[in-house]
This record gives C-alpha cells, structure tokens and sequence, in this order.
C-alpha cells in the first residue's frame, strides 16, 4: 500500500481529519487534526512503516481550525 492511502489508513483509524497529498518533487504533504497523541502515534506509525523512503521530514505545529470533518487524499 502506498504513503498516501497508509497515512489516510491511519489517521482513519486514529479519529484524525485532514488531509494527505503529492506536491511537486515527490513529496507528500499532511495536514491532520486532532488530539496530540494520536497526532504523535500517527507520525512514529508513519515513520516505521516508511523509514526506508522518509529523507525529509518537517513537522509543524498549530491550533486546529475544525474545519475537517474526515481524513481523505487531496489530488
């Protein structure tokens, strides 16, 4: 299974909504809200299943805006 429908796989699961999607260059980029530990258990899942391909990893930080009622993938 792929980053994109892993991570929509666990956030899922974790009760977290959001989003995950490709940019340019081959990166992803995530945005998910929720409570910090399923945040944090989203983020160590993520990194063990893909350590072999995650090169760079940013992680920021902001007040949720509840404006997402689920996670999905963004194309």
């Amino acid at each position: 299974m792929g980053f994109r429908y892993t991570t929509e796989s666990i956030a899922s699961r974790l009760g977290l909504s959001g989003w995950v999607k490709n940019i340019r260059g081959g990166d992803v980029e995530v945005l998910a809200e929720g409570e910090e530990p399923a945040l944090n258990d989203m983020l160590s899942r993520l990194e063990e299943q893909f350590s072999g391909y995650i090169v760079n990893k940013q992680v920021s930080w902001a007040p949720a805006t509840g404006e997402f009622k689920e996670f999905g993938i963004e194309f």
